[in-house]
């Protein structure tokens, strides 16, 4: 039976790279994305202070067929391990064939491919159990809307990452199985809609709700950035923020000067750096023969304005 290891260590990894030089291919599903960006310098940093560990970082600009193209290519350039952001992650099981086939070690971060179950013996998946993000979010706007007076019934807006996407199908579904206990059963789910991860998207998306004049109490986003977008129009439209609960997940910078500034309510810490670094060591170790754990997670964090100052500079 196979033996696995709950992470890769540093050291490990250190040792790995000083008894071979390795190459590492990265394909990222998207640089223009602030999570992300945050994900990728935490590999390319740690890297940097490596002796022996060259990445090669590619941008998948949100397009499949180009990362599956990426991938095939990191195979043919004879790439120690690859580091994979998907996509679509019901797409990733063309992904691992194709690096298993060429016996290339290949681990997924942050988005959890559809086979993770079923990964072959030199691969792995690092992230934060998406179990816990949405979890955390939508009970704490539980207990805020109580603390309101607003327990006999409150209307929320739900916005949804891409639908293709592991995280944001796990993080409405938290929500869901958070309004349904009965100590949130109050609350009620007006509408729900994608707006892709993206505040662009979310801000047109809350705009268009707000000329609907549906009468709302909180708005649950799925990330940090259409949480970010549905203020912007909520604010524009002259709505006080300290009449709406508004959540994330992710705790980008942005998201938190919001909620220093009052404007954000919630948001949840996941660990940009910290999955990039675990992927990283991952990969490494696979690439040296050693065995990792198939599923590596970093714990998600409530942040609140009681404890915001301490996650300043995390992501």
């Amino acid at each position: 039976m196979k033996k696995t290891l709950l992470a890769a260590t540093a050291a490990t990894a250190l040792m790995a790279s000083a008894a071979h030089s390795q190459n590492i291919g990265v394909s990222m599903a998207l640089f223009d994305d602030n999570f992300l960006t945050v994900l990728r310098n935490g590999m390319i940093d740690m890297a940097a202070g490596m002796d022996g560990v060259t990445l090669q970082v590619e941008d998948a600009q949100n397009d499949v067929a180009r990362q599956l193209d990426q991938i095939n290519n990191f195979v043919a350039s004879g790439v120690d391990a690859i580091i994979v952001n998907p996509v679509d992650t019901s797409a990733t099981v063309a992904m691992s064939n194709a690096a298993a086939s060429a016996g290339v070690p290949l681990v997924y971060v942050n988005r959890q491919p559809i086979n993770v179950d079923e990964l072959p013996e030199n691969q792995a998946f690092v992230a934060s159990n998406e179990i816990e993000s949405g979890t955390l979010a939508a009970f704490e706007a539980c207990k805020l809307l109580r603390a309101e007076g607003k327990g006999d019934g409150a209307n929320i807006y739900i916005m949804m990452g891409e639908l293709s996407n592991q995280a944001a199908i796990q993080r409405t579904k938290d929500f869901d199985d958070v309004i349904g206990m009965d100590m949130c059963n109050f609350m009620n789910v007006i509408d729900r809609q994608t707006a892709n991860w993206s505040r662009d998207e979310a801000r047109n998306l809350m705009t268009n709700w707000l000329s609907s004049g549906d009468q709302f109490d909180a708005v649950l986003a799925n990330n940090d950035e259409m949480a970010l977008g549905a203020i912007q129009a909520m604010k524009a439209a002259g709505i006080s923020m300290e009449s709406v609960i508004v959540t994330g997940v992710d705790a980008t910078q942005d998201a938190l000067a919001a909620l220093q500034a009052g404007d954000l309510n919630v948001t949840v810490f996941q660990n940009a750096a910290g999955q990039g670094a675990g992927a990283l060591e991952a990969a490494i170790a696979l690439a040296a023969g050693e065995t990792v754990a198939s599923k590596v997670y970093v714990p998600f964090e409530l942040v609140t304005p009681d404890n915001v100052g301490d996650f300043l500079s995390a992501n």
